[in-house]
C-alpha cells in the first residue's frame, strides 16, 4: 500500500456531513481496489464550530489544515446563525482558510456530461462537450480590501464602502498559473475585468499581457465581466480557461455551473503556491452551499464532492490515474441512469445520497476488476 496521504476533513454544516460521508466511502473503496491509504484528520468548521466553540475556525484547526497534504471541506452555513455577529458567522471560518492558507486561486471546471444534456436549462447544441476551468482570484480584491465598512458622514449622511485593490504580485501569479494550466488543455486564456470603468481592470490587463510574454504559445485575450457573463450563455464553448479577479469570479463561475444543470455536480479546488518541493497547500469543497432545507433528507447530490476529491487527488496528490478513474465512475454511474433528485428526470432512477455514493464505489470496483 502506498505512503500515508495527510488529509483533513472539515463536513460543516447542513449538507456538508452527508456529502463528505460519500467521500469516505470512496477512500475506503481506493483502499481497497487501488491500493492507496488516507490519514485522516476530523475537525469543525462554520456553524457547527460556532455552536462548540463560539467561533468559525479555532486556532487548533487552522493549526492542523497547515500540517496536511489537503483539506477537504463539505459546506458552510445556514439561517441558524443568520444574527450571529459577523466575525463570528460560519463564512467567516471559511474565509479563514482561504487567507490564512493563501489559498489565491480558486479552480472551478464547468463540465457537461452527455447523460445530464437535459438537465442544462440551455439547449443541448450549446452546452454538449463543454469544458470550461475557471481561475477566481480568492485572497485579494474586494473582499479582503481596505477600507471597508459602514459609515456616517459630517453631514450625516450614511454610506457603506467596499475597496477593490490588486498588487501587481496577487495578479501575476493567478494568470500564471491560467497560462499552466491552459497549456495542458486547449491553450486558450481569457482573461476577464472591467478596464473601460475601473482603474483596477486598467492594472489587471496590463500585468496580464506582461506576463503573457512568458507564455507565447498560449493564446491571450481580453473580456469585459458583463461580456464574459452574456458570452457563457450565449456560447460558451468558445472559452477555455477564464482567468478573473474574486468578485467576476464568484458571480461568473456561478453562472458557469447552471450551464451544467446543477451546483450538485461543480467541485472545486483552492490551490495555494508552490514551496521549493512542489507541494502546495490546497482545500477542496463543492461550489454548492449547506442547502440545510434539505439536510438529513438523503436527498443531497455528494457527486461534486467526490469530484471534488477527484481533483485533490490530481492536483495534491499528482495521482492523475486515479482521478482519472474516480470520474470515469462518476460518468458511469450517471450514464446507467442513477439520479439524486437535483438531476432527476423522466425514465431515470431516483436515489439517496448513500445510493449514489455506493454505486460509484461499485463502479470503481468494477473498473478495478
Amino acid at each position: 500500500m502506498s505512503a500515508n496521504k495527510k488529509l483533513l476533513f472539515l463536513p460543516g454544516d447542513g449538507i456538508g456531513p452527508e456529502v463528505m460521508d460519500q467521500v469516505r466511502r470512496v477512500i475506503d473503496g481506493m483502499a481497497k481496489t487501488r491500493s492507496v491509504n488516507f490519514d485522516i484528520t476530523d475537525g469543525l468548521v462554520g456553524g457547527a464550530c460556532y455552536d462548540k466553540h463560539g467561533c468559525a475556525v479555532t486556532d487548533e484547526t487552522m493549526s492542523d489544515a497547515m500540517n496536511v497534504d489537503a483539506v477537504v471541506l463539505g459546506a458552510v452555513g445556514g439561517p441558524k446563525w443568520d444574527n450571529v455577529e459577523r466575525q463570528h458567522r460560519p463564512e467567516a471560518g471559511l474565509l479563514r482558510l482561504r487567507k490564512d492558507m493563501d489559498l489565491y486561486a480558486n479552480l472551478r471546471p464547468a463540465i457537461v456530461f452527455d447523460s445530464l444534456l437535459d438537465a442544462s436549462t440551455l439547449k443541448p447544441e450549446i452546452v454538449q462537450g463543454l469544458d470550461i476551468l475557471i481561475l477566481r482570484e480568492l485572497t485579494a480584491g474586494v473582499y479582503f480590501g481596505e477600507p471597508r465598512g459602514i459609515e456616517t458622514l459630517p453631514d450625516g449622511t450614511r454610506r457603506g464602502l467596499d475597496t477593490q485593490v490588486y498588487t501587481e504580485a496577487e495578479i501575476d501569479r493567478i494568470v500564471r498559473l491560467s497560462f499552466e494550466l491552459a497549456a495542458k488543455r486547449d491553450s486558450r486564456v481569457t482573461s476577464v475585468e472591467k478596464a473601460n470603468v475601473m482603474e483596477s481592470g486598467v492594472f489587471w490587463r496590463q500585468v496580464a499581457t506582461n506576463v503573457h510574454k512568458d507564455y507565447p504559445a498560449i493564446a491571450l485575450s481580453h473580456m469585459y465581466a458583463d461580456n464574459c457573463a452574456m458570452q457563457l450563455v450565449r456560447n460558451p464553448k468558445q472559452f477555455d480557461v477564464i482567468v478573473t479577479d474574486n468578485l467576476f469570479g464568484d458571480i461568473l463561475s456561478d453562472c458557469a455551473a447552471m450551464l451544467t444543470g446543477s451546483l450538485g455536480m461543480l467541485p472545486s479546488a483552492s490551490l495555494g503556491e508552490a514551496d521549493e518541493s512542489g507541494r502546495r497547500r490546497a482545500m477542496y469543497e463543492p461550489v454548492h452551499g449547506s442547502a440545510p432545507d434539505i439536510a438529513g433528507q438523503a436527498k443531497a447530490n455528494p457527486l461534486a464532492t467526490i469530484l471534488s476529491f477527484a481533483m485533490c487527488l490530481r492536483y495534491s496528490f499528482d495521482m492523475k490515474e486515479d482521478a482519472e478513474v474516480l470520474e470515469r465512475a462518476v460518468e458511469n454511474v450517471l450514464n446507467a441512469g442513477l439520479r439524486t433528485a437535483d438531476i432527476m428526470s423522466p425514465g431515470m432512477t431516483q436515489v439517496t445520497t448513500d445510493g449514489m455514493g455506493k454505486a460509484v464505489v461499485t463502479e470503481l470496483d468494477k473498473l478495478a476488476g
